[in-house]
């Protein structure tokens, strides 16, 4: 791939803007020699302002999502695209959520460009287990735990139970889901359907990755060895 199209798929401008750069002298190599459009070199060779380039198409990173943030490029208000560099909303192909956490919920998010691995992420054949800590405006009755457990949980609308799903109580108002699936706002309604009402949700974990530390709005780029992590489910 030229050199041009390279950079402006990563999206750091139109191509039009890209060759700007070159003429510019801003892309340069490793060693910071100039760079000229039809130069043949590798993209971990190229640097843009001094800076090496972007990970190429098969990037994967997880974001502590902050809440009042949606998983969309479309709401007229704060999108997790906004925490990230600009360049990253116009890549080609484009960056996606795997799956969504919804504007009230905070915590561990992936986002990636390529497809094949995010159906991977979120095939139900994964069974990668997502781990959440839910705080209830009620106290637990104690009985919760059986019930999101039994496998024949019906939420409203639905027309197949719920996969069987773990509970652990924390605090009376305070319980760690673990869930296999993942439906429309589903920890939410399984508290409705059981007489409580979720005030806050924290998503934690996600098949063998945690947050390791991230501040909400802070995301990192992950490598092999998080690939991996990810879906080693016995961590």
């Amino acid at each position: 791939m030229k050199l041009v199209k390279l950079i402006a798929n990563l999206g750091y401008g139109s191509r039009k803007q890209v060759a700007l750069m070159f003429r510019e002298g801003r892309i340069t190599d490793a060693a910071g020699e100039v760079l000229y459009a039809d130069d043949a070199v590798g993209h971990a060779d190229v640097r843009v302002d001094g800076e090496p380039l972007d990970p190429p198409q098969g990037l994967l990173l997880l974001l502590h999502k902050p809440v009042g943030y949606t998983c969309s490029t479309k709401d007229p208000g704060r999108v997790v695209y906004d925490l990230l560099p600009p360049r990253f909303r116009l890549r080609n192909p484009s960056l996606s959520t795997v799956g969504r956490l919804d504007r009230d919920t905070s915590g561990l998010l992936l986002m990636t460009d390529d497809g094949a691995l995010l159906h991977r992420i979120t095939s139900p054949k994964a069974m990668l287990p997502k781990i959440y800590e839910a705080a209830l405006a009620e106290d637990l009755r104690g009985d919760e735990a059986a019930i999101f457990a039994s496998g024949t949980l019906m939420l409203e609308s639905e027309k197949t139970p719920l996969a069987p799903a773990g509970l652990e109580v924390l605090e009376p108002r305070r319980a760690q889901v673990t869930l296999v699936e993942g439906r429309y706002h589903q920890i939410r309604r399984m508290f409705a359907a059981v007489g409580n009402h979720v005030h806050s949700l924290h998503r934690h974990r996600l098949g063998g990755l945690g947050l390791d530390g991230l501040a909400p709005g802070e995301w990192r780029l992950l490598g092999d060895a998080d690939r991996a992590r990810l879906f080693d489910t016995t961590l």
